[in-house]
């Protein structure tokens, strides 16, 4: 059993690309301790720095025959977890925009969904509060505010003075805010909320 801690780092590498695991053993040994700290300090995660680590000497464990460095192996080590330390952080960062992107969508898609809830319960309950009023008064209101026609359109159309109809007009109007203010009040405490 040789003792590979004296081998220089080519040495060792030469080794390895000779499928020698304990030469590959101990550049392990020799850098797994200050790749790690590096990593872990960088990232303020133990769990993604021994991910870092893993995938770097798998790396090298894999690429070993077809690896040929320009640098020293420890310049080759500090710049493969740099690399992969910034993979994680453009990572977090998309993770990030896309939580944010996905939480003010479900916001803002809840919120329509409430307006719109909120919009239409109140259309069925003016419609429901129109269909009360007495027939006559519900057709001169139905005539101005459905129809669009003026006061004296509608006189002319019912045979009556065109005071009537405004009179009609104004006291449907009174009858269906006495009986939707609770509707508005609520509405509007949401809205403003």
């Amino acid at each position: 059993m040789n003792n590979y801690q004296g081998y220089t780092d080519p040495a060792l590498l030469a080794l390895i690309a000779e499928d020698d695991d304990l030469a590959f053993a101990e550049v392990y040994r020799r850098y797994k301790g200050v790749l790690f700290l590096h990593a872990r300090r960088i990232l303020g995660n133990e769990e993604e720095a021994k991910d870092v680590l893993q995938e770097l000497f798998t790396t090298l464990w894999i690429k070993r025959n077809s690896l040929r460095f320009t640098t020293s192996l420890s310049a080759y080590l500090y710049a493969s977890v740099r690399n992969r330390i910034f993979d994680i952080i453009a990572h977090r960062k998309i993770e990030e925009k896309y939580i944010a992107s996905l939480a003010a969508f479900i916001e803002k898609g809840e919120y329509v969904t409430d307006q719109q809830l909120l919009e239409q319960e109140l259309k069925e309950l003016i419609e429901k509060e129109i269909t009360l009023l007495p027939p006559k008064m519900r057709e001169v209101f139905e005539l101005s505010r459905k129809e669009n026609l003026s006061y004296k359109e509608i006189a002319e159309q019912l045979h009556v003075s065109d005071k009537t109809v405004k009179k009609q007009v104004n006291n449907a109007l009174h009858i269906l805010r006495e009986k939707l203010d609770t509707a508005f009040t609520s509405i509007a405490c949401l809205f403003f909320l």
